[in-house]
């Protein structure tokens, strides 16, 4: 990826809830691709779990892979300090009692070169987001696109 110095690309975060705490570990086959090809820098990968009761906790990455089917060893350590216990109540706002979910910090590498010449012309980035994709459908269905 095309980039000079210390730039960063814009940085994103995800968090996705597994129902009932169940976890495929396709996604993070997928991620590891990413990772791999360039595309993303993970900087934080935290697994937080929300009890019947609504309590919360971090999970350690160790204790995700209870039947030895997920390969999920190469996340361990990936944090940059940037979500904490102190993000548990945002977080577990979004979740569903007996849940868990994943909340992932990354580099969007892939802007990279696009983001040196914004700053190279004189820009500079000033806000980004996302929008859920459940909502942009309910809005295209709304208007008809």
């Amino acid at each position: 990826m095309a980039g000079t110095g210390d730039a960063m690309g814009p940085i994103s975060y995800l968090v996705a809830e597994f129902p009932g705490s169940k976890m495929t570990g396709r996604a993070f086959n997928v991620l590891l691709d990413l990772v791999d090809r360039g595309v993303v820098r993970i900087l934080d990968l935290v697994f937080v779990t929300k009890a019947d009761d609504g309590s919360l906790a971090i999970l350690d990455i160790a204790d995700i892979d209870h039947d030895g089917t997920l390969d999920v060893a190469v996340f361990a350590g990936v944090s940059s300090g940037l979500v904490g216990p102190d993000d548990l109540p945002d977080v577990g706002g979004v979740l569903a009692p007996g849940s868990s979910a994943g909340v992932l910090i990354f580099e969007n590498r892939w802007a990279l070169g696009f983001v040196d010449a914004l700053r190279e012309s004189g820009a500079q980035l000033v806000a980004a987001g996302y929008i859920p994709q459940d909502e942009l459908v309910s809005q295209l269905d709304e208007i008809g696109a």
